[in-house]
């Protein structure tokens, strides 16, 4: 907490939202029996009082037990300390996180400042369908762990996401390597509704970049180009 607490320190003081990455606590991590909190635990506390403090937003995931279950779960504080919150939809099952984690079950947007935010967790990222903004996103959240293996695919499916849903995508991700040997290069960055990455990070660097979402340029985007209006019609299964 206190290396957080550093970094927003040094973020510039008009700052309305700090977003966190997958797991910021503990790190991406599969022992849930062990690191997960209670939605009144420590952590939620902890964003809770800097939210009010800094009165700004804070967002990130962390593990949560729930009615015996587990969930990655991306949570949304406001600076009155209201709370809104997102469970992990795509679970990556390739390192077993389906059989520890329940997976969500609908997606969630939060308004703040005027301005709507989708939740969205790390492999989420991979599937467009889920990630598809039907006009009631401006602003995509991806809080990620995505491993330097794979950080070309990073970097390229946030500015799709961005270019295909003419919104504003903020992904931050994780730096260092786990105890596993698992290594994360961060590239933590925000690109705007065209796909142009306004600010970012170089991979291994710790830090905190800012941008300005512009909701202006977001209408003028999509009035210029509505494509959103001509997207096709479809359903999703849960």
């Amino acid at each position: 907490m206190d290396r957080l607490k550093s970094l927003m320190d040094n973020s510039e003081r008009d700052t309305d939202l700090f977003v966190l990455p997958e797991m910021f606590t503990t790190g991406f991590s599969m022992n849930a029996i062990q690191m997960a909190e209670e939605m009144n635990g420590e952590t939620v506390e902890w964003m809770k009082g800097e939210a009010t403090t800094r009165n700004t937003a804070i967002c990130g995931t962390l593990p949560i037990r729930e009615n015996e279950l587990f969930f990655n779960r991306f949570i949304f504080i406001t600076t009155d300390g209201s709370l809104c919150h997102y469970d992990k939809r795509h679970l990556h099952t390739s390192s077993g996180e389906h059989n520890v984690y329940h997976s969500g079950n609908h997606k969630v947007t939060c308004e703040y400042m005027g301005v709507r935010f989708s939740l969205q967790v790390c492999y989420d990222l991979r599937f467009p369908v889920w990630s598809r903004n039907r006009g009631e996103a401006d602003v995509i959240i991806y809080s990620a762990s995505w491993p330097g293996l794979r950080i070309h695919a990073w970097k390229s499916l946030l500015i799709a996401r961005a270019i295909e849903n003419q919104c504003y995508v903020i992904g931050a991700n994780r730096t260092g390597t786990s105890p596993d040997g698992t290594y994360y290069p961060g590239s933590s960055m925000i690109i705007d509704p065209t796909g142009m990455i306004t600010a970012s990070l170089p991979e291994d660097r710790e830090g905190a970049v800012t941008a300005v979402i512009d909701m202006d340029f977001v209408g003028k985007i999509r009035k210029s180009l509505p494509a959103l209006d001509d997207a096709d019609d479809f359903s999703i299964n849960i």
